[in-house]
């Protein structure tokens, strides 16, 4: 893999990114509203997500026209050269419906399966998180660390929850039983800020069930490059079933509670 592939993905990312995320800053209708619903009647896409989608595919197939792409909103391109993007235009939908800040554009580059780009833009925070593999992490043009591992009962961890009701059940159980363990929790609304805040020290751990490859692929890599630890259930990588993100101190400990508390299954 060439420093030239890795610097051309990473352009490309920032620049989708910036001008998707201009876009759904500068063009927010004020009476926006839902547009369909997904996997429930509280999963909900807006013309904005579909319209910032087709904005990012349409730049990447126009500068790279032989990369596959996958995307949230239904974005299924096959590719030949064996780069694919995976994009989520944006990450906090019902953060943006609701005019709240925590949203942002999240677009990874991989090749043959390994995550070697992520941007995580967030425009209502003035703030870009990037990293490519083996290069570090950066939070804007500043080198984005993890915070040193306190101590378990002093960890600030942020989480999520789904939109299936029987899931939101066991996860409110999960973090009923986690709160007393730890600092506090945190919920913010977006996967990818959630990595992201683990990477620059905001966050001492993150975890959640039920993300797609679009929620987490940029804001995983990130949090790496910063120094963090990330995987799913003990021995496995970051998955649909369980994602965990922690300084390393915190990791294997978050894990393990997370394992016997069953954050990896619906109940």
């Amino acid at each position: 893999m060439t420093d030239h592939l890795r610097d051309e993905l990473l352009e490309l990312a920032l620049e989708a990114a910036h001008r998707a995320g201009d876009f759904l800053r500068d063009s927010r209708p004020d009476d926006l509203g839902v547009a369909a619903t997904k996997t429930s009647a509280v999963d909900v896409v807006t013309e904005m997500d579909l319209a910032s989608e087709r904005l990012i595919t349409g730049l990447i197939t126009d500068r790279r026209p032989d990369d596959g792409i996958v995307g949230e909103e239904g974005a299924s391109i096959p590719g030949t050269s064996g780069v694919e993007w995976v994009v989520d235009p944006v990450d906090g939908t019902v953060n943006y419906l609701y005019g709240l800040p925590s949203w942002c554009v999240s677009i990874a580059a991989r090749k043959d399966g390994e995550t070697l780009v992520g941007v995580v833009h967030a425009p209502m925070r003035g703030e870009t998180c990037r990293a490519v593999l083996g290069q570090g992490a950066f939070l804007n043009d500043t080198p984005a660390r993890v915070r040193p591992a306190p101590e378990f009962s002093l960890a600030l961890v942020g989480t999520g929850f789904g939109y299936l009701a029987e899931r939101r059940a066991q996860q409110a159980e999960v973090a009923r039983s986690l709160i007393p363990q730890v600092r506090d929790i945190r919920r913010g609304g977006s996967a990818a800020i959630d990595l992201c805040d683990v990477a620059t020290g905001r966050l001492d751990a993150y975890y959640e069930r039920g993300l797609n490859p679009w929620d987490l692929a940029a804001g995983d890599l990130i949090a790496r490059e910063a120094g963090a630890l990330t995987g799913g259930r003990p021995g496995e990588p970051p998955s649909g079933e369980l994602t965990v993100a922690a300084s390393p101190g915190l990791f294997a400990e978050l894990q393990g509670r997370l394992e016997k508390l069953g954050a990896w299954h619906d109940g």
